[in-house]
């Protein structure tokens, strides 16, 4: 085991830090640890993301499941739309993506670089959500549950996650508080669960390609995520959520400028 493989594993804690004190950011972190300090192949990197953040987040459900705080029916009114669209993107809509999209004498954009953008491009959307204040609203005086809305923003989540190895709580929490009327650490737990499953079906969709997995990072990846997640749930009963939530989103939104500039320009 070489100095960036134990930097790399170091890290993988804070994946699971990040799931379990806010329910997101697992995938934001883990998918530019892969690629920049363990020498991951991007287009991999997001398969090996779906990977750990499933099997993570489904430790850190199970715990929230036990401590009352998941509620079921929306794991399968959320989830089902959601596992069915990342497992079509992952199986059918990401291998058929050519690996130079477009080129000119003097630049190219290859599938690497394009889902290097693309996850960049949400890692921005993620953190701007993170850092806007969450505004605490009374869920028992909204309107009814629109289940249109939910499948709907269940597909496109699904879609998003399927193309850049992400989890998507940073867009499930939000939609299961507004458009589902759950109490946000119920929504945490949730999310926990639908990350879970999504990821985990999506994963299967990269199985059947002729990608070469290396399984020994896989398992120390995941497991050093899984040590991070049992930290994080202990340290989320003394530390504001909200605080952390923002401080993280700022991380977010700068990490998303680097890699943007680190495939244009550096």
């Amino acid at each position: 085991m070489d100095f960036f493989q134990l930097i790399g594993y170091f890290l993988a804690v804070l994946v699971g830090i990040s799931l379990g004190l806010i329910g997101s950011g697992g995938s934001i972190l883990s998918v530019p640890i892969l690629v920049y300090i363990l020498k991951v192949e991007p287009v991999l990197a997001t398969a090996y993301s779906l990977f750990i953040v499933g099997v993570t987040a489904l430790v850190g459900g199970i715990q929230k499941a036990r401590q009352k705080l998941v509620d079921f029916k929306k794991v399968l009114l959320f989830g089902i739309p959601t596992i069915l669209a990342v497992f079509i993107t992952r199986k059918y809509i990401v291998p058929t993506i050519p690996d130079v999209l477009f080129s000119t004498p003097s630049f190219s954009v290859t599938k690497s670089v394009f889902i290097m953008i693309l996850f960049a491009i949400v890692m921005i959307f993620a953190s701007i959500r993170m850092i806007k204040p969450i505004k605490i609203i009374d869920v028992e005086t909204k309107r009814e549950i629109n289940f249109f809305q939910i499948i709907f923003q269940g597909l496109w989540i699904g879609l998003v996650a399927g193309f850049v190895g992400a989890g998507g709580g940073f867009l499930i929490i939000p939609a299961l508080f507004f458009l589902a009327k759950t109490p946000m650490k119920i929504a945490v737990g949730t999310s926990l669960l639908i990350i879970a499953s999504q990821s985990l079906i999506g994963f299967l969709g990269d199985l059947s390609s002729n990608q070469d997995f290396d399984w020994n990072l896989l398992f120390f990846f995941s497991l050093f995520s899984v040590v991070g997640i049992f930290i994080g749930n202990y340290i989320s009963k003394y530390i504001s959520g909200e605080k952390l939530k923002t401080g993280f989103g700022w991380f977010v939104l700068i990490m998303g400028f680097y890699i943007i500039l680190k495939e244009l320009v550096l």
